[in-house]
């Protein structure tokens, strides 16, 4: 057995216990940095650190608090707040209770919100702030199980005389409350970590699904003590590292990353205002960190944008770079792949010393200038948007999972990373595809089962434990795994051919700087149409340089010069695809995507139904006329 195997076989029951090891052997080392805003309102954020004996001083009286409001093992918690330290030290304090996270997305609206509370028997909800309190108390009469709301931050909170007394209660009172419990049971969190088993639930997630009710996903202790072991074995992050994490927690994506770190015990920066990611990445200098394509292509975006604005030699300079960036990371990709040494030929070594003095290296400034790798996934990237950030320096090592498989199955590996691949199985996770093309998991990351659900359960989950992902993908010879679709997104022309819509869509968003989002639609119709909304600062960017200046966005898509514009990159898109791929006609949406109309989801995937039934008139008024056989 590899040395690798057996740190994985001989893993802790459960996170908690990892954690309070990891807070015996480094009580001193920092391993939390949060941003405090100015007291003034206005200026930069004050940054302050917890060492791991202060964050344990935390999550045990948060833990021993819960003790005392009646938690029991297995008992739900919900937490409904956005990425913030308290919500990593209250999912710790769950974990060490005994009890179980059911998470919360901030955005999800009160009907909603009740319902998982409902459906999981959370007895108790930590709620962010007056606005998430707001749905609990909207909801408290359908909601006879929920006992307590817990408030982080309780600025605007009100007394409500129709709740029964300690109802509600601030984080600072649960934490107080639990330091008391603790003075007189002072070995109350130790022995409710010691007696977790490794199938005792730890976690309750619900997928925000890109159709229908959300399904609670049940993932065991065992899966996030698995997941640290399996994060540490690939050797991507050291106990050196500075990770930037901003991504919603209550997606498995974010809540792996808390795992990974306790395990290596590196530094962890928590902010999960998006809107302050680039302010932020020069004060954290992040080593690496996680994102969703959304944003690198936002940032590849922007970067065009700002060349653009420069006038025309800037823009061809860029366009040059941008290029020289792609063939540079093609070929010495494709070298390591064959030699093990990741070389380029002279000439295009010399363009690329050039382009990075021009452009790669002010890139890489503004991601902090200390980024080894970003870690991509929920989504796929486009292959050319990942070629172009390996060329400019900053390594996007997509990997992939789902929440069923508690978020990490594939990553690529370190130096050996292939863009347009999710990279090789963690250790302990084994793969096989289908004859219809499915890609089946198994593993020590896989779910329990869907919470309530077991006919759901049994769709998926096989008895001998191998999981049907519902993506459709294929493995290199050597293991890479390129996910090509979503099973159920695969759509059928009249004419009999299959089209994976993700993949011309990534090939859309690589060739147009101004695409935000882009829906595919072609089943069962005799050719394939688009609806596209555009990155709203970009083309308004562009508008102030065309004549159109000071036309809200829904004016400048709706004129014809926008619509010019688009139509060149469609056909530029056209010239790369099969005769039955290519995009016939397309419409521009006249505002962008959003969460907030449920199109998309809270880890920004294409809500496909929801927008094809929004927009049902435009898809049809592309087809009017038309013989469909």
């Amino acid at each position: 057995m590899s040395e690798t195997q057996t740190l994985i076989e001989n893993r802790p029951p459960s996170v908690a216990t990892l954690f309070t090891e990891r807070v015996a052997a480094t009580p001193d080392g920092e391993a939390y940095r949060y941003p405090v805003p100015p007291a003034s309102g206005s200026g930069p954020d004050d940054w302050k650190s917890l060492s791991w004996g202060q964050a344990a001083e935390r999550v045990y009286a948060v833990a021993a608090g819960l003790i005392d409001l009646g938690v029991n093992a297995e008992e739900r918690v919900a937490l409904a707040s956005s990425t913030r330290v308290e919500w990593i030290l209250v999912d710790l304090g769950v974990m060490c209770a005994g009890g179980a996270t059911t998470t919360i997305y901030p955005s999800t609206n009160a009907e909603e919100s009740a319902y998982i509370l409902a459906d999981s028997s959370s007895r108790v909800l930590i709620a962010e702030d007056a606005a998430q309190l707001a749905k609990a108390r909207e909801k408290r009469t359908e909601l006879p199980e929920l006992k307590h709301v817990v408030v982080i931050d309780p600025a605007g909170v009100e007394p409500d005389g129709s709740e029964p007394e300690g109802w509600v209660l601030t984080l600072a009172d649960l934490e107080a409350r639990g330091a008391k419990y603790l003075a007189k049971n002072p070995d109350a969190v130790k022995d409710r970590v010691a007696a977790i088993t490794a199938d005792q639930l730890a976690t309750l997630i619900y997928t925000s699904g890109t159709t229908g009710r959300p399904k609670g996903v049940r993932l065991p202790h065992d899966n996030w003590s698995y997941m640290a072991k399996a994060i540490a074995a690939t050797g991507l992050v050291t106990k050196d590292d500075v990770q930037y994490l901003w991504l919603p927690l209550a997606h498995v994506f974010g809540k792996v990353l808390t795992s990974g770190q306790i395990e290596v015990g590196h530094v962890t920066a928590v902010d999960g205002r998006v809107d302050k990611i680039i302010e932020n990445l020069p004060v954290v200098q992040p080593t690496y960190m996680a994102a969703v394509p959304r944003i690198f292509e936002k940032v590849y975006n922007g970067v065009a944008a700002k060349a653009r604005a420069g006038g025309g030699a800037k823009y061809k300079i860029f366009q040059w770079a941008a290029g020289v960036a792609r063939e540079y990371a093609k070929v010495t990709q494709d070298n390591f792949r064959r030699t093990g040494n990741a070389s380029a030929p002279f000439g295009l070594n010399a363009r690329h010393k050039v382009a990075d003095a021009l452009v790669y290296s002010k890139l890489r400034e503004a991601f902090g200038g200390r980024l080894r790798a970003a870690v991509s996934g929920s989504a796929a990237l486009a292959p050319d948007i990942g070629y172009f950030f390996a060329g400019a320096g900053i390594h996007i090592l997509e990997g992939y999972g789902l929440t069923e498989s508690s978020a990490a199955s594939f990553v690529n590996p370190g130096e050996a990373y292939r863009t347009g691949t999710v990279g090789k199985p963690l250790p302990g996770c084994e793969v096989r595809i289908a004859d219809d093309g499915e890609i089946l998991l198994r593993g020590p990351g896989i779910m329990e089962g869907y919470h309530n659900l077991p006919e759901k359960t049994a769709e998926v989950l096989e008895p001998d434990g191998w999981f049907h992902t519902g993506d459709i993908g294929e493995l290199s010879a050597d293991g890479y795994l390129r996910i090509t679709d979503r099973k159920k997104d695969l759509i059928k022309t009249s004419g009999g051919k299959y089209i994976a819509p993700a993949e011309v869509e990534g090939q859309f968003k690589a060739v147009c700087p101004f695409v935000s989002n882009i829906l595919v639609h072609g089943a069962d119709r005799n050719f394939c149409t688009a609806l596209i909304a555009l990155d709203e600062p970009t083309i308004l960017g562009w508008a102030e340089e065309n004549g159109l200046g000071g036309k809200s966005y829904a004016e400048v898509v709706a004129s014809p010069q926008a619509e010019q514009l688009i139509e060149g990159y469609v056909k530029r898109l056209n010239e790369g695809l099969q005769r039955w791929q290519t995009i016939k006609k397309f419409r521009l949406l006249p505002r962008d995507l959003d969460i907030e109309h449920g199109e998309l989801t809270p880890s920004l995937k294409l809500k496909r139904p929801v927008v094809e039934r929004e927009y049902k008139n435009l898809i049809e008024e592309m087809y009017a006329g038309s013989r469909e056989a």
